[in-house]
């Protein structure tokens, strides 16, 4: 290059560098003002670019936020699980299901709560069958037993059939 052909440009922005640098702010061109503008140039962050195709920053739909929730909290076999609990009646049978259902799943053992205690031994006996269905749809393991309890007794430690150091009454209920 001769010296007819010089760019000032060049030595214009060799100039801005040193006093950008010089002032602390580090930034290539901050000295250069946008009179008028009223608007302030935003820094990129680290990593992140702009461009045409798709990438974290952009909205993202609920059913993939949720699955990436899920998978990344470890929910994956819990979320499974109770979605069976709302398949119940599709599992067992609807006879079964209007006598039983679900209450809880923890540590591969779900729990069942029957209306009487005929329905709970009905359900005890049908729980290998319930269990491999639910591992057909879940994947193997996922169920390793099932509990099932009987109805609810009252308590009949206060009211009008209190006997003072007895046991009340012993009936099943069911």
């Amino acid at each position: 290059m001769s010296a007819d052909e010089h760019d000032p440009g060049g030595l214009e922005l060799a100039k801005s560098v040193a006093r950008a640098f010089a002032s602390g702010s580090g930034r290539i061109g901050a000295q250069r003002s946008r009179a008028g503008t009223g608007r302030r140039r935003r820094r990129a962050v680290a990593g992140q670019v702009s461009g045409a195709h798709p990438d974290d920053r952009d909205p993202q739909t609920l059913d993939a936020t949720i699955g990436r929730l899920v998978a990344e909290h470890g929910w994956g076999t819990d979320v499974a699980v109770h979605g069976v609990f709302a398949r119940w009646d599709t599992i067992v049978g609807a006879e079964v299901a209007q006598h039983c259902h679900p209450e809880r799943f923890a540590d591969g053992r779900l729990s069942v709560r029957a209306d009487s205690t005929a329905w709970a031994t009905q359900v005890r006996l049908l729980a290998p069958t319930v269990v491999r269905r639910i591992n057909d749809e879940l994947g193997d393991g996922t169920v390793t037993r099932i509990d099932v309890q009987g109805p609810a007794a009252p308590s009949w430690r206060k009211g009008l059939r209190t006997v003072r150091d007895g046991r009340g009454p012993r009936d099943t209920y069911g």
